[in-house]
């Protein structure tokens, strides 16, 4: 079992993260991916015993992919280097992993009270469940933290995801991923507490939140592309029809079509619609052909070993 950590700038907290895991799990072997830090994170990390891999490419997505090329194992557990995650939990996380035969667990971030403003900002929390219930809208599912950054994967799960996320939208590519392949998941609740003193949050709340929508909006158009050109058309005929209908009702009056402009209009509108739900069509037959490759890729890994009943 492999314990990954992206890390970028993480001095202060990236000690505690390796020696809780540690003590938590002893079998973890425990890699730190260094993003281009400023700080002394890759020399603690180096005398904690971590193997440390240096990814020159800005961004946790790119980490992630690095991740997945140059880590072998059957299990991976991730977790951002921060110490704000519950390293205890990982012992349930990988158990239920195990267990129930899943490719990915997720753990969810609860706060105490006495905590809660300072390690998971109101607006944060409001940004998880919207982007949250835009995911599960879109492509079904019952995550309740799409966002987090504790995870525990299948070997075969993180091999065959092609990631292709660059920065802080990782999480929501997998959560896609996962919910597009029809991979098992679950989820566990773990304590999320706040940052030690003097380190600070990477995540920028509008320029990520930005990225987190468009990533949203690009995978709705790659994974989900009839639905989103059918809408298209559908929009576009309703307003053909809607202009005209009273075309429609002065030719049945007096013959005539006194507003050619519209008529025109009208037809090119309809056109439209059928191109985009043609080109719907058309997409939807690539994607399947992706799913099935992908879903290829997923079965050429061995699964996880049964678990022995005590």
């Amino acid at each position: 079992m492999a314990l990954i950590v992206p890390c970028y700038n993480e001095e202060i907290a990236i000690a505690k993260v390796i020696s809780d895991f540690r003590r938590s799990m002893p079998s973890l072997e425990i890699y730190v991916f260094d993003n281009n830090s400023t700080d002394r994170t890759k020399d603690i990390a180096t005398r904690e015993g971590a193997a440390v891999i240096h990814v020159a490419l800005p961004g946790k997505g790119n980490v992630v992919r690095r991740i997945a090329a140059d880590v072998d194992a059957d299990i991976y557990v991730m977790v951002d280097g921060d110490a704000t995650y519950d390293a205890t939990a990982v012992v349930s996380m990988v158990d239920k992993l195990i267990d129930e035969k899943l490719d990915m667990v997720v753990g969810c971030r609860q706060t105490a009270p006495d905590v809660s403003a300072a390690a998971y900002r109101s607006g944060h929390q409001w940004g998880n469940r919207l982007f949250t219930q835009m995911v599960l809208r879109i492509f079904g599912g019952s995550f309740t933290d799409m966002l987090s950054g504790y995870r525990v994967f299948s070997k075969r799960f993180l091999k065959s995801t092609p990631i292709l996320s660059r920065g802080f939208e990782i999480e929501t590519e997998l959560t896609v991923s996962a919910l597009e392949l029809r991979v098992p998941y679950g989820e566990i609740m773990t304590p999320y507490g706040a940052r030690l003193e003097g380190s600070e949050s990477k995540l920028s709340t509008y320029k990520d939140g930005l990225r987190i929508s468009w990533a949203i909006f690009r995978l709705f158009i790659c994974e989900r592309p009839l639905a989103f050109f059918g809408i298209g058309a559908l929009l576009l005929a309703m307003l053909a029809i809607l202009l005209a209908i009273p075309i429609f009702s002065e030719y049945l009056a007096i013959g005539l079509v006194p507003r050619l402009p519209t008529a025109l209009l009208c037809a090119s509108l309809m056109i439209c619609a059928g191109l985009s739900f043609l080109a719907g069509l058309i997409l939807d037959n690539v994607v399947r052909g992706r799913q099935e490759v992908k879903r290829l890729a997923y079965l050429a890994y061995s699964p996880l070993p049964m678990a022995k009943d005590s």
